[in-house]
């Protein structure tokens, strides 16, 4: 792979993921400055020589405000000074949630953020973005979105670490994303039931707790926040006499103290990606993003989703 022509910026934040992406894609990492003035504007300089070159920006987006002015800044700075053209990876994407208008006066923001983007990135690539509504990124960004996914790093992981697994998905939205990380895991996977008995009692049970007392739970979802749904079902695991259960997430966004949270409620270990820099990052998915590296063409080429 000649990769001469494409160099990569790590955004504040990013740089262990840069570095290994620039391992493996044997691309150079850019050098530039980034600080706030006294007033707190934010100062851009870029040192290294971008003239005529791919730019990759890599910015996961949690905590987004405080980083899109200076992903605005860096794009336009580097197509000024001669860079073919910019383009982002941000492993997590933020205002997905903010798809519809569920009171009056409220804004759309996923809408307003992915028309921001598009206006200064030639492409956008993700790791499982959270789509509620929209069915594809393409439906709010205008310029090519491709989705990469993870689940095959998360089932790897788990064959590699865990013995007798068994996959717990805490509700039936869960079911289908579970269902494919158990498949690719040579696993079995339940999915907790809920059994409303009125309009505020509402019982949760585990399907064939007997069966699988001895092994070891584990439970997957693609966002941990607050943490509530994972330390509410580590609640019902431990009642319901399993196992402390292995907690993985793809996206570590750890709201206050929800990672300590969740540790406290029961869980064996919490485990991410590393998506987002954190201490339980242990599934690297640096190697998901060979098509924007790829030096034959000079965009990430067709979306995916």
């Amino acid at each position: 792979m000649n990769n001469q022509n494409i160099i990569i910026f790590a955004l504040p934040g990013n740089e262990i993921l840069a570095i290994d992406m620039a391992k493996k894609y044997q691309v150079q990492i850019g050098e530039f400055t980034i600080r706030s003035f006294p007033d707190g504007e934010t100062y851009v300089r870029i040192h290294s020589d971008v003239t005529d070159k791919k730019v990759v920006m890599v910015c996961s987006l949690d905590r987004p405000d405080a980083k899109l002015l200076p992903l605005f800044f860096l794009s336009h700075t580097a197509i000024e000074l001669g860079a073919k053209c910019t383009c982002l990876i941000a492993p997590y994407l933020a205002y997905m949630r903010q798809d519809k208008q569920f009171h009056p006066g409220e804004g759309i923001t996923s809408r307003y953020f992915a028309s921001l983007i598009s206006g200064f990135a030639e492409t956008i690539t993700t790791v499982d973005p959270h789509l509620h509504r929209f069915s594809s990124l393409s439906e709010i960004y205008s310029v090519p979105a491709t989705v990469v996914r993870a689940a095959n790093h998360i089932s790897d992981w788990i064959k590699n670490n865990i013995s007798d697994p068994v996959l717990i998905g805490p509700d039936s939205e869960s079911e289908q994303w579970v269902c494919e990380v158990a498949a690719n895991a040579n696993a079995p996977f339940i999915v907790l039931e809920k059994i409303r008995r009125g309009d505020k009692d509402v019982d949760v049970s585990v399907p064939m707790v007997e069966k699988y007392k001895h092994q070891n739970p584990v439970l997957v979802d693609d966002i941990i926040s607050t943490a509530r749904t994972m330390i509410e079902t580590v609640g019902h695991l431990k009642r319901a006499g399993m196992k402390p259960p292995f907690c993985i997430g793809i996206h570590a966004v750890f709201a206050g103290n929800a990672y300590l949270d969740l540790l406290k409620a029961g869980a064996a270990k919490v485990i991410t990606c590393n998506s987002i820099s954190h201490e339980s990052n242990e599934i690297d998915i640096s190697d998901l993003f060979f098509s924007v590296f790829n030096s034959d063409s000079e965009t990430t080429g067709k979306m995916e989703e």
